[in-house]
């Protein structure tokens, strides 16, 4: 773990210890229970941390995945005592996580040969995608990369006049038509003035409906193929935004968007306000797309490069 510690600055990783106390609390709460009057991890212990596990949002088959390690490491001990219990979970856990997405970014950064650097998120209403490309947009800002935002979703006015605070708030460029224009249109026009303006990253915000899968991928398809009439490659990242307080509903969700499209990253929101961060272990391990970033705050800074050792870290601390 001292690695990792040494990438992260003691602020953000103070900030993500804070941004996980309830579901730390929640979790170690549940857990106390499950062993209480036990010494040995045995068939019982095991069933009942399947449970705690299982409750915490961190998903079934993440769950069984996480049992079966422990039951091979006490069958392999023998003798394993509830007071290892806590040890063993986070060692199995971050072992788990470390099977997946190898060579993860641990700042914000986009690959120093494509320019502009074209990022589409996608999400339904709610889940804090807007607030997401306003503080990404400010993260990207403070590398020294020119950023210029598109105000794709067009169907609620409210998320126009949204990404407009962000855009003033963060001193980027924004463009923008009334609302009900064709979405394609705005990242066409998006990406035409960020070449134009020789800008590093396009941020393209999308309608967030899940009305129907046929409806959802036919929308984002043509966004696509008008974007690469601009920039052939277009988009270089399909950021999934996800919100964390909402538990298995975030699996589905997720299940949803990659059936209907080509998801290449996911950002887990609003893990302050709930003891249900443990679906960020879930989502990580279960979808073999890498959770890119994660929210722990209200504040500008609070989005976070995810890294998944100090996840664990903060979350086991």
């Amino acid at each position: 773990m001292s690695l990792f510690k040494k990438i992260f600055s003691s602020q953000k990783k103070e900030s993500l210890d804070k941004g996980l106390e309830k579901t730390k609390s929640s979790f170690f709460s549940k857990l106390g229970k499950a062993v209480v009057g036990k010494t040995k991890v045995d068939d019982d212990v095991l069933d009942n941390l399947e449970e705690v596990l299982v409750t915490s949002d961190v998903g079934v088959n993440t769950t069984l995945k996480i049992i079966n390690r422990i039951e091979a490491r006490v069958s392999r001990d023998k003798y394993v005592g509830t007071d290892e219990l806590n040890g063993i979970l986070r060692e199995e856990i971050a072992g788990l996580l470390a099977e997946t997405h190898v060579g993860e970014e641990t700042e914000f950064s986009v690959p120093k040969d494509t320019r502009p650097y074209v990022i589409m998120v996608v999400g339904v209403n709610g889940v804090g995608k807007t607030t997401t490309i306003g503080k990404l947009a400010h993260q990207f800002k403070q590398k020294g990369l020119k950023v210029v935002l598109g105000a794709g979703d067009t169907f609620r006015a409210a998320a126009i006049d949204q990404l407009q605070i962000w855009a003033d708030r963060v001193s980027v460029p924004i463009v923008k038509q009334k609302m009900g224009s064709d979405p394609a249109s705005v990242a066409f026009d998006t990406l035409t003035s960020a070449v134009t303006q020789n800008a590093d990253v396009v941020i393209i915000d999308t309608a967030g409906r899940l009305h129907n899968k046929v409806n959802l991928m036919n929308e984002l398809s043509k966004v696509k193929r008008v974007m690469q009439k601009v920039v052939p490659d277009a988009p270089h990242d399909v950021l999934l935004v996800l919100d964390g307080s909402t538990g298995q509903n975030a699996f589905e969700q997720a299940k949803e968007f990659t059936k209907a499209t080509e998801v290449n990253s996911l950002a887990v929101t609003k893990l302050d306000g709930t003891a249900k961060g443990g679906v960020v272990i879930g989502i990580s391990d279960q979808f073999q797309i890498p959770v890119k970033y994660i929210g722990v705050g209200e504040g500008i800074e609070d989005l976070q490069v995810f890294n998944k050792f100090e996840f664990v870290d903060s979350f086991f601390k």
